[in-house]
């Protein structure tokens, strides 16, 4: 089966020549562009890429855009920080030349944060479904963690899809203030409560969960710093809902 590599965009200069190599495998890759003002869609067209301009309605609905503007029915989706590990490319070839009545697969996600791979922390495997067959599939989700909902069967892959995350302290916060912004506003919308005790409760056991239960204690000390912005993160989701709501 002819298979389409999506990628949504912006500003991604610095990751888009990655991306873009690692679906080399796809008979073509649609890159979606929000406007960017960097060199993005000028080193995306450099290496094949079918480049497409378009305002940006949130993540999921650019990432449905980008899936229905490919050429074939199925879908690889990934990120601008995204890449397609070898054993991954090799594994989705293999599965679409094969019969099946799967009509989407799933795989790991492998984290690169501050130059360390993160394989415990609840970062690992993070499988997600990236590789769908847009005419039973879509995203949904309409802030924060889009996800594809698939109506069939689903298949198991195991290579990695290598996720190059957050290289210092400085970006993650940044990235971290732009993700709670999108989760309070979920939260107020979805029209539930948050009543203070959260503010006390969650930040710990947010902490305790990625530290000590999801065993990011040995990730070392990229585990401990991911634990104090996972504890950092809760604060801040509920606390800016709230005032949404004051």
């Amino acid at each position: 089966m002819k298979l389409s590599g999506s990628i949504i965009a912006f500003n991604e200069e610095a990751n888009i020549e990655r991306a873009v190599r690692s679906l080399d495998f796809c008979d073509e890759v649609v890159v979606v562009d929000s406007g960017s003002s960097d060199r993005t869609r000028e080193i995306a067209t450099s290496l094949g890429a079918r480049v497409i301009v378009a305002d940006w309605p949130g993540f999921a609905k650019q990432k449905n855009f980008a899936g229905q503007s490919a050429a074939h029915d199925w879908i690889l989706s990934i990120d601008a920080d995204e890449e397609v590990s070898a054993k991954l490319a090799a594994e989705i070839r293999s599965s679409l030349e094969t019969p099946t009545d799967q009509v989407g697969f799933d795989f790991p996600r492998l984290a690169q944060y501050q130059g360390a791979w993160i394989r415990h922390s609840g970062w690992y495997p993070d499988r997600k479904v990236r590789l769908y067959d847009r005419n039973a599939a879509r995203w949904v989700g309409d802030y924060v963690h889009e996800s594809v909902q698939v109506a069939g069967s689903v298949g198991h892959l195991n290579g990695d899809l290598l996720h190059y995350t957050c290289n210092s302290n400085e970006e993650h916060l940044e990235t971290l203030e732009r993700y709670t912004d999108l989760a309070a506003r979920e939260l107020r919308d979805g029209g539930l409560p948050v009543p203070a005790h959260k503010l006390l409760i969650s930040p710990g056991a947010a902490f305790m969960r990625s530290y000590v239960w999801k065993l990011g204690v040995l990730d070392g000390s990229a585990g401990f710093t991911i634990a104090k912005m996972a504890a950092l993160y809760a604060y801040k989701k509920y606390a800016k809902a709230r005032s949404l709501v004051g």
